[in-house]
């Protein structure tokens, strides 16, 4: 007979399962919720946190990363801040919590995720995506809050739409479904900032299903606190002829690993991820990306920079299936790093799985110092090193937020990398 033997929990693991333990009685759900939860709680104490022997989690040791946990704080407080584009609708989730007050544009429904866990409709979409998703089975076992945004078909939102986390200490864990109906046209921020208050633990989950002809853009702007962990997963759908635009920004955090898992569904489905990780101190930053071509006449292209000062580490790990059926498929993906340290460290990993044979599919990743001719040219001219440094960062990354071809969207984002430059160059 075989017994799986429990492993012997390290402090943060023992810190979440006590954390679980402490809430049962108060988190939301029905017994519906609660056994999805239990669940997720049994195999987190069973099998652990992902070490590097998990591939997916190979360059990412959770398990000896992941050292403490902060315990949840009950009466923990921030305040809104201003919408990083001026005119934007603001959908407020302050350490957890979302705030439901204000009107919402023509054509979205908004649900609190805490009626959804009540009433136990939210219980199928707590399923993790497999057996290495440590992040599902955290969010799925201690999540409170969050919200369920609808928007009808046809509907064109004309502000950005800002998806504000703000935490200040302890614990927060939301999730946010997301439907776009057939042939809308929106752009949601979905933006996460620390008050610096005190060491957080952040997880959240955005399970997004893009409709028939629908054209979104999605910016994931991640701001957390230098001494803070954040767990993030996207998870999308793209039905026929749906666009779907992802912008990444990594500017924050001690220990950070952002997730995207995608599906094309149908053709003529097209989707484009650029992201921009800004790396300093001691920081470990892992964007880890999957996307499966399904359908026939699908795209993708993904384009990466990776800035990393001092003793930062960064990871990029990409993945690209292409289905059997999935002919006329058009995918390519591309990481660039600048390395600004001795002590700078950045793994990349691209991945191709190709089983149809009328495709075109490339991967490709390059490493680099400043360019010393370039950085020359601007000392003549009597610029400041740092600034002359700053100057040639911020072009390198520049040039792919320049694709959005929104100018306040574009302004402000510049904005956020320029403020980080000038404290980390």
């Amino acid at each position: 007979m075989n017994m799986q033997q429990a492993i012997k929990m390290t402090a943060a693991e023992t810190a979440i399962v006590d954390a679980y333990t402490a809430q049962i009685g108060d988190l939301p759900g029905d017994g519906s919720v609660l056994s999805v939860r239990d669940t997720l709680v049994h195999e987190l104490r069973t099998a652990g946190l992902p070490t590097r022997r998990v591939e997916s989690w190979h360059y990412t040791d959770l398990r000896t990363l992941l050292r403490a946990v902060p315990a949840a704080d009950p009466t923990a407080f921030a305040d809104r801040v201003e919408a990083l584009v001026p005119g934007s609708t603001v959908l407020s989730v302050r350490n957890g919590h979302a705030d439901l007050k204000g009107n919402a544009p023509e054509g979205l429904t908004i649900r609190s995720y805490t009626d959804s866990l009540l009433d136990g409709s939210a219980a199928a979409g707590l399923a993790v995506l497999g057996t290495d998703d440590a992040i599902g089975r955290i969010n799925g076992g201690l999540v409170r809050g969050g919200l369920e945004l609808a928007i009808a078909d046809g509907t064109e939102l004309e502000d950005p739409l800002e998806i504000q986390l703000v935490q200040s200490i302890g614990q927060a864990h939301t999730r946010f479904p997301v439907s776009f109906g057939a042939g809308t046209k929106a752009t949601v921020i979905e933006r996460h900032l620390s008050t610096d208050a005190g060491e957080s633990l952040v997880s959240t989950v955005s399970d997004v299903t893009v409709g028939e002809g629908a054209d979104i853009i999605w910016i994931i702007l991640q701001q957390q606190g230098a001494a803070d962990t954040h767990l993030g997963q996207m998870r999308f759908d793209l039905a026929k002829d749906a666009k779907l635009y992802l912008f990444v920004i990594n500017a924050g955090g001690k220990l950070v690993r952002q997730e995207i898992h995608g599906k094309t569904s149908g053709e003529g489905a097209d989707f484009k991820l650029r992201g921009i990780n800004l790396l300093g101190g001691e920081s470990h930053t892992d964007v880890t990306f999957t996307l499966g071509h399904n359908v026939p006449h699908t795209t993708s292209t993904e384009i990466i920079r990776n800035v990393v000062f001092d003793r930062a580490k960064g990871v990029f790990q990409g993945k690209i299936l292409v289905a059997k059926d999935a002919q006329k498929t058009d995918a390519r993906m591309a990481c660039n790093t600048l390395l600004l340290s001795d002590d700078a460290d950045l793994s990349s990993k691209p991945e191709l799985e190709i089983f149809a044979d009328d495709v075109q599919c490339g991967h490709g990743a390059t490493v680099t110092d400043i360019d010393h001719t370039q950085l020359f040219y601007l000392l003549a001219r009597g610029i400041p090193e740092n600034k002359a440094r700053a100057m040639l960062v911020n072009a390198f990354v520049a040039e792919i937020v320049e694709e959005l071809d929104d100018e306040p969207l574009v302004e402000a984002l510049e904005g956020v990398i320029s403020a980080w430059l000038v404290k980390h160059a």
